[in-house]
């Protein structure tokens, strides 16, 4: 039985032969670090069993992106 792979491509984030891999399209898009957790957090939280505090997770950078583009634009 081949083992669970935890760190290169693990499953809950898509695994290796998947073209939306997570880290694949943050890097593709250009995303930067708190659009890239959003990302990521929403593309894997069906698939870790911890769905609704991977779409909190998502809330909180997402919010936190949000309120630093309104500052820069306010400054």
């Amino acid at each position: 039985m081949k083992p669970r792979e935890a760190v290169n491509h693990p499953a809950h984030y898509g695994g290796a032969d998947n073209p939306y891999e997570a880290i694949k399209v943050i890097e593709a898009w250009k995303l930067g670090f708190c659009l890239g957790n959003t990302v990521k957090y929403i593309a894997r939280a069906e698939h870790k069993g911890a769905t609704v505090q991977d779409l909190e997770k998502a809330r909180w950078y997402l919010d936190r992106e949000i309120a630093a583009r309104k500052a820069a634009s306010n400054g």
